[in-house]
């Protein structure tokens, strides 16, 4: 009775000590992660009322153009994989830039994300012509706007409206085979494993970042010794 009071026990203390013991080794790690990179500047302010800003928000940026019905698909995929996990997070936003003059057609987008709720932090903006180009021109990108001043690419802004992203977007077996370097400057709505794979895991990395600075624990540091390294 004794060995098997002894046994009991041990496997008792094995069990509460190991899930503490992980967490301590995890602990450390939290503060040692790569910030989510600053790959471009000063992204042009959008100018409206109602206080939709970019100023002091964390915002994805997405351009469904004249015809938005032919981008359904998405913002389905940036509703349920991107507005869905973040909507909780404070000062967090999605922002669509539209032509002024395609309302009716935003009508309909608008009843096919919102179907299921009222998207609270799901924003639409309507601009002239020359003041989307003019936002567009101001980020980053390696593709132009379509002919319809649409994209299938959405950007993540931080709150100074600095532009956020990937200097160095190749997979560990990329490195250690030399590959060109390559950046991912914006995420893919169309491309489901991108969106689930890269964008989320760099929007909760830039959440992370912004909790760190709450709490007095981020190294801004590490980041400017990365970024001078890449440049």
């Amino acid at each position: 009775m004794k060995v098997n009071n002894t046994k009991r026990y041990a496997v008792l203390s094995i069990l509460f000590f190991l899930p503490v013991a992980f967490l301590l080794m995890l602990y450390p790690s939290t503060h040692n992660y790569d910030p989510l990179e600053v790959v471009n500047n000063n992204v042009k302010e959008i100018s409206i009322s109602e206080g939709i800003k970019l100023q002091d928000h964390i915002t994805v940026l997405a351009f469904f153009g004249n015809n938005p019905m032919d981008n359904s698909t998405a913002a389905l995929n940036l509703k349920e994989l991107v507005y869905d996990k973040f909507k909780g997070f404070k000062k967090f936003q999605i922002i669509v830039v539209a032509p002024k003059g395609s309302e009716d057609h935003y009508s309909e987008l608008k009843k096919e994300v919102a179907r299921y709720e009222d998207l609270r932090f799901w924003h639409y903006v309507f601009h002239t012509e020359e003041d989307i180009k003019a936002i567009y021109n101001s980020l980053k990108t390696q593709r132009s706007l379509d002919v319809d001043l649409s994209t299938d690419n959405v950007f993540i802004i931080d709150k100074d409206k600095n532009q956020r992203g990937r200097l160095d977007d190749r997979e560990d077996n990329e490195k250690e085979q030399n590959k060109p370097v390559r950046q991912l400057y914006a995420y893919n709505c169309i491309e489901v494993a991108e969106i689930k794979n890269k964008m989320s895991d760099d929007m909760r990395i830039l959440f992370t970042e912004y909790r760190q600075k709450r709490k007095g624990e981020f190294d801004s540091n590490k980041r400017r010794e990365k970024e001078l390294k890449n440049e």
